[in-house]
């Protein structure tokens, strides 16, 4: 997949087909439009390309609360290339673009950058300067300038309408079980590990912790069952979300326990995927009840693993 981030990179694009969209975490509605796009684009010999914004449009609103991401650029990427896409216009949002009328929006962007040909977005996608464009204005202009257009009606899961609104929401909720339903994987944070204050280490429980980016939506603080994945490899885990409160006040991050492992981690890069929460952050009296409860963390952990295991082995 080829990945254009800046509009005067794009030029002498052969013609596509156009996914439309912020698709930030990439969940199974975006997965389908995606899909619909790519199966016509190999129907039609186009170049099967997604149009998106590296930034969320509505955080340059002023007096706006800010859209948290659900994924980083790099997963996102990685998603969305999973798919059979061939290019990734994945632009800055800026003011110019957000003062577009959306003629100019479609005309400038959409089909003499990007040479589309075939559109694809949701029934509520919007463009333009104060999101006036819509699915029928770009029909309309579809018919003028050449190029067909398809909308996608709300994607239903068990009758909820599957958006990124309503992933933040289980995000930030903790109700990190629900995630995998609606994005077709586990809701996970992708890093680099860093150095943290290595009291895991003295108890017996060496951790790999991320920092946490102010952008992301994160889960509450507290106790999670995981995967930790390095090098391609995946590992059960058990992660705690937090500030660590009974030791001093940290940053929030994510500190990982990986089950069996003994590899230093420091400065590589591993994915945290999120299955289940057991319990809220608790500041202790001390360490050692810190360090009791970590061991049940651990052994609530390693049983869930293991029911899983024991599952999928029955499937």
């Amino acid at each position: 997949m080829i990945t254009f981030e800046n509009l005067t990179d794009i030029h002498d694009i052969e013609p596509t087909a156009l996914a439309l969209g912020n698709f930030d975490g990439v969940h199974l509605g975006h997965q389908a439009l995606i899909g619909a796009m790519v199966e016509k684009a190999r129907e039609k010999g186009l170049k099967a390309a997604v149009f998106t914004f590296s930034n969320h449009p509505r955080n340059l609103l002023p007096g706006k609360t800010p859209v948290l991401n659900i994924t980083m650029d790099g997963q996102k990427s990685e998603i969305i290339e999973s798919l059979g896409v061939d290019y990734l216009f994945n632009i800055e949002f800026t003011h110019e673009i957000m003062t577009m009328e959306p003629e100019r929006f479609i005309k400038e962007l959409l089909v003499d950058r990007c040479n589309g040909k075939d559109m694809f977005c949701g029934f509520n996608y919007n463009y333009g300067f104060k999101a006036k464009g819509n699915p029928e204005f770009l029909r309309e202009k579809g018919v003028e300038m050449g190029f067909d257009v398809w909308e996608m009606p709300p994607f239903k899961i068990h009758d909820d309408v599957v958006s990124s609104s309503l992933i933040r929401t289980l995000i930030a909720s903790g109700q990190v079980e629900k995630c995998e339903m609606y994005m077709g994987r586990h809701y996970a944070i992708d890093g680099e590990v860093v150095v943290g204050n290595k009291l895991g280490r003295k108890l017996g429980f060496p951790t790999s912790n991320l920092v946490i980016s102010p952008g992301m939506v994160t889960p509450p603080n507290g106790v999670y069952v995981t995967y930790c994945t390095y090098n391609g490899k995946r590992y059960p885990s058990v992660t705690n979300v937090g500030h660590k409160p009974t030791i001093g006040q940290y940053a929030k991050n994510v500190e990982t326990h990986i089950f069996n492992f003994n590899k230093e981690l420091y400065g590589k890069h591993i994915s945290v995927e999120f299955l289940q929460k057991t319990r809220d952050e608790v500041k202790f009296d001390n360490v050692e009840e810190l360090s009791e409860q970590i061991l049940r963390d651990c052994r609530d952990a390693r049983e869930y693993h293991e029911n899983l295991l024991a599952l999928d082995k029955k499937i």
